[in-house]
């Protein structure tokens, strides 16, 4: 049992809400709960016949507490959710998918613009969802560019433009950018998008056909034949999206605990339609009940970083839950509206409980599959390299153009495969150009020379590239004075760079092993060296691209957006800017004599 002394502990304790953190003899929060009362909470963990496994393990490991008073239960509920997205207690289930959820933004400017967006909302408009995934966003920006002709271009490339673009010549947009429709046409379009947004699609129905039998009688049979494309692709947009049922407004969230592994699906309805569907798959404590599962589940994707504006005003669960009053009423208290969490079902809701069921189990199944393959991918490679376990691996590779915008990558492979958290690039600085050895030396005294948990010392080290590569990993390893050692390789292609012909290196080059071309240990190393090399691609095009497109008069003091317009539109672009002297310079509107001189020196001096 641990040294903890609960009984002083305990005492102290006050008898309010509040939210209370666990620490293990390193300081390190291992777990975060929250409780109406803080003194009645705490205390039950120390009972002296505790029946649940995982909370005797949690217990054993309890070096401290500390707590924090909250004014209500709602209050300690959202403080526990941001402790937990913090500090990731490895007893707390955690929801691991911790993006925000992305919307569809109206903008606010005088035409309006439609566009993806996630994360805080710091542009002026009107947000709509949330979807559930950006591919659901993505498809509904698609279709409404087929229905309603507003814009979705960046607004840098519409303040630019000077005639149509594709967009408008495929019916698309209406060009407000350079006056091909009024702006009271334009803004009659935006209020259609606000209506169809808002789940008011007969609405705009009704409208469209009202302006269609208008068109038709004055005999503009032209705009009524566009008015009535416009209807048709409503209605199939409806029909596409139409569910069976009479419920405009709810979530249904399935759940299903199978070999291991926890599957939560839940199903979005809004307006009578299936916004989409997304299956979590929460890390999940051994041992963990469903009812705690659930639980978690619900506060952390309600409460979390997608923001609250996604409640449901309906929630069906598959099962009923100790704390589910308390969490309906904390969820309306933070939507500011009645949320009803309903698990009693019949009817079209049972339906689609069973369905949100079906799912999850399918998902299990999928990853289940997906696993197996890992798991014996894994086994083989083990017995390649004559290892005992391989928990995680980490390979790096260097990307570059002729020695410019050098980068280097590290991917993570854990047990479970690729863990995208875990990727690094490094902007590879203080080299010659051109100097793989040396970008080599670079990144991996950025990954590991102020490392001191053990914990992220990987098993294996894949270097991309022959004994040159490899010696400088040694090199650096040379130095190493943490206890655990990771085994080096180097991956070396083979003859015409084939798939299939690599030859691992490993002490330097001195012992080599080749696995066979259709063997699974080989198909896991091509894995984290194609990710590896898919990544350093991927940071160097991006830098390379940020550097081409970043305009030298963005390097004048004093030269802002519209005088950088205003040099580009009167003397014809970038050249001729570079081409202009300095008289001619001064005749671009904005422009006085002394900043024509900065911008000409500046120019040459680069030149």
């Amino acid at each position: 049992m641990t040294s903890f002394d609960h009984k002083a502990f305990l005492k102290t304790l006050s008898t309010e809400p509040g939210v209370y953190r666990m620490y293990d003899s390193e300081h390190q929060v291992i777990y975060v709960g929250k409780a109406k009362s803080l003194k009645k909470r705490v205390s039950s963990y120390f009972r002296v016949n505790i029946p649940d496994s995982k909370t005797r393990v949690l217990v054993s490991n309890i070096d401290s507490i500390e707590v924090t008073l909250t004014n209500t239960e709602t209050e300690a509920l959202l403080l526990e959710n941001n402790l937990i997205k913090k500090y990731q207690p490895r007893y707390n289930i955690l929801l691991r998918d911790d993006k925000s959820y992305p919307y569809i933004l109206l903008s606010g400017h005088k035409h309006p613009r439609l566009a993806f967006h996630r994360g805080s909302r710091k542009y002026k408009g009107e947000y709509f969802g949330p979807f559930p995934s950006s591919a659901a966003v993505s498809e509904s920006l698609r279709l409404m560019q087929k229905i309603f002709p507003v814009r979705q271009c960046e607004d840098a490339y519409y303040r630019a433009r000077s005639r149509p673009c594709l967009q408008h010549q495929l019916k698309r947009c209406a060009a407000p950018c350079v006056g091909k429709v009024s702006d009271d046409d334009y803004t009659e379009q935006v209020d259609m998008v606000r209506q169809f947004l808002s789940g008011k699609s007969q609405q705009v129905i009704a409208k469209l056909v009202e302006r269609m039998e208008k068109a038709s009688a004055v005999l503009d049979f032209e705009l009524a034949a566009k008015v009535r494309d416009q209807i048709a692709l409503l209605r199939q947009m409806q029909e596409q999206q139409s569910v069976a049922g009479n419920f405009a407004e709810m979530d249904v969230i399935g759940f299903v605990q199978q070999n291991g592994l926890s599957a939560v699906h839940m199903l979005m309805i809004r307006d009578h339609k299936i916004l989409g569907t997304k299956t979590y798959f929460p890390k999940v404590p051994k041992d963990s009940k469903a009812d705690e599962i659930l639980t978690a589940f619900i506060g952390q994707y309600y409460l979390g970083s997608g923001g609250t504006s996604r409640i449901a005003k309906e929630v069906i669960l598959p099962m009923a839950l100790q704390e589910q009053e308390d969490l309906a009423l904390a969820l309306g208290e933070v939507a500011e509206r009645k949320v009803q969490l309903k698990s009693q079902l019949r009817g079209e809701r049972a339906q689609y409980l069973a369905l949100a069921n079906k799912n999850a189990a399918n998902s299990i199944a999928v990853k289940q599959s997906a696993q197996d393959s890992i798991n014996k991918r894994y086994a083989l490679l083990k017995e390649a390299l004559q290892l005992s376990d391989i928990k995680r691996m980490e390979c790096f590779d260097i990307s570059h153009t002729m020695g410019e915008n050098t980068v280097a990558s590290c991917v993570v492979f854990d047990g479970q495969g690729p863990n995208n958290k875990e990727y690094r690039r490094f902007n590879v600085e203080g080299i010659t150009p051109g100097d793989d050895y040396a970008a080599m030396s670079f990144a991996l005294n950025k990954r590991y020379g102020k490392l001191k948990d053990e914990e992220k010392v990987p098993d294996v080290i894949f270097i991309d590239g022959g004994k040159g590569q490899l010696g400088r990993a040694e090199a650096f390893f040379e130095r190493w004075t943490l206890d655990k050692m990771p085994l080096l390789i180097g991956v070396a292609k083979g003859e015409g760079r084939k798939p299939g012909l690599e030859t691992l290196l490993i002490d330097g080059g001195r012992r080599t092993v080749n696995i066979a071309s259709d063997s699974p240990a080989l198909h896991l190393i091509q894995h984290i060296r194609d990710e590896s090399h898919r990544f350093a691609i991927a940071g160097h095009r991006n830098k390379r691209q940020k550097q081409r497109t970043q305009s030298l008069l963005e390097e004048i003091e004093g030269v802002g957006q519209k005088r950088r317009q205003a040099l580009l539109k009167y003397l014809g672009g970038m050249q001729g800017v570079k081409a202009a002297n300095i008289h001619q310079l001064k005749q671009v509107p904005g422009i006085s004599p002394q900043t024509a001189e900065k911008i000409f020196n500046h120019l040459h001096d680069k030149a």
